[in-house]
C-alpha cells in the first residue's frame, strides 16, 4: 500500500490584503481597483485605509495578485517525519506521534491532544486504584477483599473497572497500533495495542467463557488468571508518559514565541506636514520615517537620519558594549535604543527584518530534529513482526500436532506468547534513563531540554562557541591603570571616574565601577562635553580632564609617546584602550575588557583532550576575537558575523560531515544554537537563548559540557543494557510460551507465568536504570 507522506490543503486562489497582509479568499466582499488592478481586503476597515492613501500600502505590498502559498487554515507537522504535513490535529501515519502546529504564534493556541490525553490519564489513574486492589487482593493477609466479594464478582468488577481504562483510555493507542499496521511502519503502539488486546480480550474470555480453558491453565478453585489490572496500567502509564511528552513538546515553540515578542506592537512615524503618530508596526512600510525615543526598542530596520545615541544590540552581535549610532549608521529592529533620541528610515519591514528572518530559522531548524525514541521505533519495526509471526507460528504448530482440544491449546499458547512479548520493559527501556539522566544531570548543573540531546551529546565531534558571555563573563571590567609619574593610578581614575559618571559612553560604567571596587570618592564634574566617537572632556577639582582615542589627543596636540606601544599591546590582547589627560598633559590611560571566565581554560583543555575541534564564532571584532582564541589555543576563529551567518556556517560544517554543537548565551545566537544537533545555552545568559537550546548549563561554566558528554554516553549505554535486558527476556520467554518444553516434559508456561516474566523484565530495566544516579560523571 502506498503512502502519501505529505498532504496538502486544497488549492484554492487566494490574495493578500494590502494593507494588514492577511489572505484573503478570491471571492472576498471588499475589493476596490486602482490603476488598473483590483485589490480584495479582510474587512471594510482596511478598504477604507487603502481607499485614503493607495500608494503608501502598495510601497509594502507592490503585488495584487494571488498569493504565491495560499493557505486555508493552521498546518500540522510531524516533529520526528517533517515531510507529514496536514491541515488539522491528528497522529503521524509513521511513528503515530501527535502532529502539531508548523507555524508557531506569539500566543500559545490550546492542545487539543494535551487536554485529551490529560482526561484520560486522570480517569484511568482513578480507575486503576479500587482495580489494583481487587487485583492483589489475595496478597493481604487473610484475604479481606477475597472473603467480602467473593472471586466471581471480583472478576466482574475488575471488567468493570478496566474496560472503561481500556477500551475509552486506550482508544487512541489501538488506533494509531491499527495505522502502523495500514501503513506497514510498526512502532511502539503496534507493541502497545497487540500487548493490552491480547491482555484484555483473554481477561474477557477468561471472565465470561472460563469453560474453553484447559485444566493446566485453571487456578485451584477451577478460575483462570485474568490480567485486567495489567492492561489498565499499561494503557495508564503509556497516557502519562504521553502528557509528559506533549507538555515538554509545547515548550519547544516558546523560543519563537520569545522572539516574536522582541518586537514593538507599535512605531512613532513621522508624517510628510511635521506631525508624529503612533501606529501599529504592521502599516509601517519601506521609506517611512520613525522617530526612536530613549529607552524604546527600534521598530523596523533601518537607517539613521538624525540624532545621536548609543544602541543596545546584544542580539544581533553578541557584544556587551551597546554600539554608538549618528547619521548614517544602520540599526536593526527591536534592538533597544540608549539615552539618545533618534530619527530613522525604514529599509526592511515585515518578513524581510532580521528579527524575521531568525524566528524562520529557529523555527526551521527545531522541525528538523528526530528525538530518540526514533531509536526504539526502529527496533520495534523489526522486533513486532517477529513477534506476530512466533505467535502464528506458535497456534498453527498447536492446531495441527496438538493435543486434544487442539484449537484451545492453539488459542492460548500464542495469547501466551504475545502476552511475554508485552511491550512493558521495551517502553520503559528509553523513558526510565531519560528520566534518571535529567536528574542526575540537574544536580551536575547541566539541564536537558530534551532526550535527543542526551542522545546526540556524546557523538559531538565539533565545538562551536560564541565569544561574549560564553567564552568570556559577558560584563566588561575596568583591567588596567597605567601611569605616567608623578601620577598615582587611584589619582587618574579617581578623575576620569568622576568625569565618566555623567557620561553616556558605553565604557563608562565599567570605569565607574573599577573605581567604586577600589573605594575612591568621586568629585562633581563640570563643564562635561561628549566628543561623538572619540571621547568625553570637563573640569573635576578644578582640573581640566580629557579621556578619549588617539584622534581627540591629536586635535588637543598631546602626544602618545611611549604609550602608544603600550595601548597596542593591549588592543592585541583584546582590551578597549582609551587615553587620560589631565590639564592639557598625557596622564595615562585605562584598559576595558570582557574577561574569560576562569573555568574557561580549564574545560577547552578537557574537551581538546577528547579530540574535539573548537571553534569560535561571534559578532566581535577580529581583533579582540583572535585575542582571545591565541588565550584559549582554539582551532579556529570566525569573526564580525552576523546572525544569519552563524547558522549558515554551522550549516556548512554539517555538511562536511560533522556533528555540531553550538554554546551561546545571547539572542544573537539562537538560530545557531537550534540549527546545531545540540545547542548549549548559558544559564547566565538570555531566555531565547536557553529556550532554543538543547542543553543549559545552569552557572554558564564549559565544564559542564564535559560532564554532560560523560552523562550522555553513559546513559545511551544504559538503554541499550535496557534494551538487551528487555529482549533477552522476551527471546527466552516466548519459546517458552510457544511450548518448546511440552514434548519433553509436558510443561506450558501459564499467562500467569507470562506476565511475571514481563513484571520481572520491567523490574531489571528500572533497576539499571537507576545505577545513573551514582554513576561515576
Amino acid at each position: 500500500m502506498r503512502i502519501a507522506l505529505r498532504e496538502e490543503a486544497p488549492a484554492t486562489a487566494a490574495y493578500t490584503d494590502p494593507v494588514c497582509g492577511m489572505q484573503v479568499r478570491e471571492d472576498a466582499p471588499h475589493r476596490w481597483a486602482h490603476a488598473g488592478q483590483e485589490y480584495r481586503f479582510c474587512c471594510a476597515g482596511c478598504l477604507a485605509k487603502f481607499r485614503a492613501d493607495p500608494d503608501r500600502y502598495l510601497r509594502a505590498h507592490p503585488a495584487p495578485g494571488p498569493a504565491p502559498e495560499p493557505v486555508h487554515g493552521a498546518l500540522y507537522t510531524c516533529p520526528m517525519h517533517p515531510q507529514i504535513v496536514r491541515d488539522g490535529p491528528g497522529a503521524c501515519p509513521i511513528c503515530g506521534m501527535a502532529l502539531e502546529p508548523q507555524t508557531v504564534t506569539l500566543e500559545e493556541p490550546a492542545n487539543p491532544e494535551l487536554i485529551a490525553m490529560t482526561r484520560r490519564l486522570r480517569v484511568g489513574a482513578v480507575l486503576c486504584v479500587p482495580l489494583l486492589a481487587l487485583a492483589m487482593g489475595d496478597l493481604l493477609p487473610g484475604r479481606p477483599i477475597e472473603r467480602s466479594v467473593g472471586p466471581g464478582l471480583a472478576r466482574w468488577l475488575e471488567l468493570a473497572l478496566a474496560s472503561p481504562v481500556v477500551l475509552w483510555g486506550g482508544w487512541p493507542f489501538f488506533v494509531r497500533g491499527w495505522e502502523s499496521i495500514v501503513h506497514r511502519s510498526a512502532n511502539m503502539f503496534t507493541l502497545i495495542a497487540l500487548g493490552v488486546s491480547v491482555a484484555y480480550l483473554e481477561s474477557v474470555l477468561a471472565t465470561v467463557a472460563p469453560q474453553l480453558f484447559p485444566v493446566a491453565f485453571r487456578q485451584a478453585g477451577g478460575g483462570v488468571a485474568t490480567y485486567f489490572e495489567a492492561a489498565a496500567v499499561i494503557v495508564t502509564l503509556v497516557a502519562l508518559g504521553q502528557v509528559l511528552e506533549l507538555r515538554a513538546r509545547s515548550r519547544t515553540g516558546a523560543a519563537v514565541r520569545a522572539l516574536l515578542g522582541l518586537a514593538p506592537k507599535t512605531a512613532r512615524r513621522l508624517r510628510d506636514d511635521g506631525a508624529e503618530e503612533d501606529v501599529p508596526l504592521e502599516e509601517i512600510a519601506v521609506g517611512d520615517r520613525l522617530r526612536v525615543r530613549p529607552g524604546e526598542k527600534v521598530p523596523v530596520d533601518g537607517i539613521v537620519l538624525e540624532g545621536l545615541s548609543a544602541v543596545d544590540e546584544s542580539m544581533v552581535s553578541g557584544e556587551s558594549i551597546p554600539s554608538e549610532k549618528a547619521p548614517g549608521s544602520r540599526v536593526v529592529g527591536a534592538t533597544v535604543n540608549g539615552t539618545g533620541s533618534l530619527v530613522m528610515r525604514a529599509e526592511k519591514v515585515g518578513a524581510e527584518t532580521l528579527l524575521a528572518r531568525i524566528v524562520r530559522m529557529v523555527a526551521q531548524a527545531q522541525r528538523s530534529r528526530a528525538p530518540i525514541q526514533e531509536l526504539v521505533d526502529r527496533v520495534s519495526a523489526f522486533f513486532v513482526p517477529a513477534v506476530v509471526v512466533a505467535a502464528a507460528l506458535t497456534f498453527v504448530a498447536w492446531a495441527v500436532v496438538g493435543p486434544e482440544p487442539r484449537m484451545a491449546y492453539a488459542v492460548l499458547n500464542a495469547i501466551a506468547v504475545l502476552i511475554i512479548a508485552c511491550p512493558c520493559a521495551l517502553g520503559l527501556a528509553t523513558p526510565m534513563s531519560i528520566m534518571v539522566a535529567t536528574g542526575r544531570g540537574a544536580t551536575l548543573g547541566v539541564l536537558f531540554r530534551d532526550a535527543e540531546a542526551i542522545q546526540v551529546m556524546r557523538s559531538v565531534d565539533t565545538l562551536v562557541f560564541d565569544k561574549t558571555g560564553t567564552l568570556t563573563e559577558g560584563k566588561p571590567k575596568l583591567t588596567h591603570v597605567v601611569v605616567l609619574p608623578p601620577w598615582t593610578e587611584d589619582d587618574v581614575l579617581r578623575l576620569v571616574a568622576s568625569l565618566e559618571r555623567g557620561s553616556e559612553h558605553p565604557l563608562a560604567a565599567a570605569i565607574v565601577a573599577g573605581a567604586a571596587e577600589r573605594k575612591l570618592a568621586l568629585a562633581p564634574s563640570s563643564g562635561f562635553v561628549s566628543h561623538t566617537g572619540k571621547g568625553v572632556a570637563g573640569t573635576v577639582d578644578g582640573r581640566a580632564v580629557l579621556l578619549g582615542n588617539a584622534a581627540l589627543l591629536a586635535e588637543r596636540k598631546i602626544e602618545l609617546g611611549p604609550f602608544e606601544a603600550r595601548a597596542e599591546a593591549l588592543r592585541t590582547a583584546g582590551h578597549t584602550v582609551t587615553y587620560a589627560a589631565v590639564d592639557d598633559a598625557l596622564a595615562g590611560l585605562v584598559a576595558v575588557a570582557d574577561p574569560i571566565k576562569p573555568t574557561t581554560a580549564e574545560a577547552l583543555r578537557e574537551l581538546r583532550a577528547e579530540g574535539l575541534r573548537l571553534v569560535m564564532l561571534t559578532g566581535d571584532s577580529g581583533t579582540s576575537a583572535r585575542a582571545v582564541a591565541a588565550q584559549l589555543g582554539l582551532d579556529e576563529v570566525i569573526a564580525a558575523i552576523l546572525p544569519d551567518r552563524k547558522a549558515d556556517t554551522i550549516k556548512e560544517l554539517q555538511a562536511g560531515g560533522r556533528i555540531v554543537a553550538m554554546a551561546g548565551d545571547g539572542i544573537n545566537d539562537a538560530p545557531a544554537l537550534a540549527q546545531a544537533q545540540v545547542g548549549i545555552a548559558m544559564g547566565t545568559g538570555t531566555d531565547i537563548a536557553m529556550e532554543s537550546a538543547g542543553v543549559t548549563l545552569v552557572q554558564g561554566d564549559l565544564r559542564g559540557i564535559v560532564r554532560a558528554r560523560r552523562l550522555s554516553r553513559a546513559t545511551m549505554g544504559n538503554i541499550r543494557q535496557n534494551l538487551l535486558f528487555a529482549f533477552g527476556y522476551n527471546a527466552l520467554g516466548i519459546p517458552l510460551a510457544a511450548g518448546v518444553l511440552y514434548p519433553a516434559f509436558g510443561w506450558l508456561l501459564s499467562p500467569m507465568f507470562a506476565a511475571a516474566a514481563m513484571s520481572v523484565s520491567s523490574v531489571s530495566v528500572i533497576a539499571n536504570a537507576l545505577r545513573l544516579r551514582t554513576s561515576r560523571i
